[in-house]
């Protein structure tokens, strides 16, 4: 099962990063079942395979903060038995994967008034806390318009933009990225969700940096939406970009030039004018 989530987050099979964390969390009760002699052997066992699900997806924050906190559940204090190591790690892997999914719960519903009814809003890529406050909005009876970008080269915006056509009271239309400027003046708001942000860096799917930059332009107010965990102080933490394959960009042979694919981009907090998580809203 750890090798399969391992495959499955550095496909990017699971895109969204709670899934990816809550995931990856749970593939290691794998590890509750295994024989060990020792706390020893049950630790470095712990230590391995947490390791390779964090490289799976360097650029997850919320993986990185919630592996780390399950393998010091086993090593804050002095173990007595392997027993005792797999309860541990049990409750805590029950602990992040609460926190994790209420995180991600609460700031949709904190984020529910960025609808407002009758609003346009624009937002890049697909984001299950963002679709999810948009749920909210409609519960309360709001009815609005949402811009989509196709957030190449992966396309997972095309996904966003299936999602709410199946939703009551939402009129939906997805362009290219490079259209935003064209669209924009016609927003409210740009709702987006988030990667991570570290000190002063936004990172989120690429893309997102000329789309604030126009939107600050413009006057148009960025919002970004997001379990508080993926908010982290500078240090500890590195956010490592992924550049994937040349073949999603352009399925022939690339001749005499070559072809970048970088899967996110940073983006200046400065840009932003607020970031709603499960804790409240910070301004900008």
């Amino acid at each position: 099962m750890i090798d399969e989530t391992v495959e499955e987050i550095r496909e990017l099979q699971t895109h969204s990063s709670s899934v990816v964390a809550v995931k990856a969390a749970e593939a290691l009760r794998e590890l509750l079942d295994r024989e060990f002699v020792t706390v020893e052997e049950f630790t470095r066992s712990l230590e391995r395979n947490s390791s390779a699900l964090r490289r799976a997806q360097p650029s997850h924050a919320t993986l990185f903060t919630t592996q780390t906190e399950l393998v010091d559940s086993v090593r804050e204090d002095e173990v007595s038995s392997v027993g005792e190591a797999k309860d541990r790690l049990a409750a805590a892997i029950d602990r992040v994967v609460e926190r994790v999914e209420s995180g991600k719960r609460l700031a949709s519903e904190n984020a529910a008034d960025l609808f407002e009814d009758g609003a346009t809003v624009l937002t890049h890529d697909y984001s299950s806390t963002v679709l999810g406050a948009m749920e909210a909005a409609i519960a309360e009876g709001r009815e609005f318009e949402v811009y989509v970008t196709e957030a190449r080269p992966r396309y997972l915006g095309r996904k966003t933009a299936r999602t709410l056509a199946g939703f009551d009271g939402v009129e939906t239309t997805l362009f290219t990225d490079a259209a935003c400027g064209h669209y924009l003046p016609d927003c409210d708001r740009v709702v987006l969700g988030m990667s991570c942000i570290v000190g002063e860096r936004y990172y989120n799917r690429v893309g997102t940096l000329p789309l604030c930059a126009t939107a600050a332009e413009l006057d148009v107010p960025v919002s970004v939406v997001g379990a508080s965990s993926k908010v982290i102080d500078e240090g500890g933490f590195q956010f490592e970009n992924e550049f994937r394959s040349p073949s999603e960009v352009m399925r022939e042979p690339a001749e005499g030039f070559e072809v970048g694919n970088p899967a996110y981009d940073a983006t200046p907090t400065r840009l932003l004018d607020e970031v709603v998580t499960d804790r409240g809203v910070v301004t900008y």
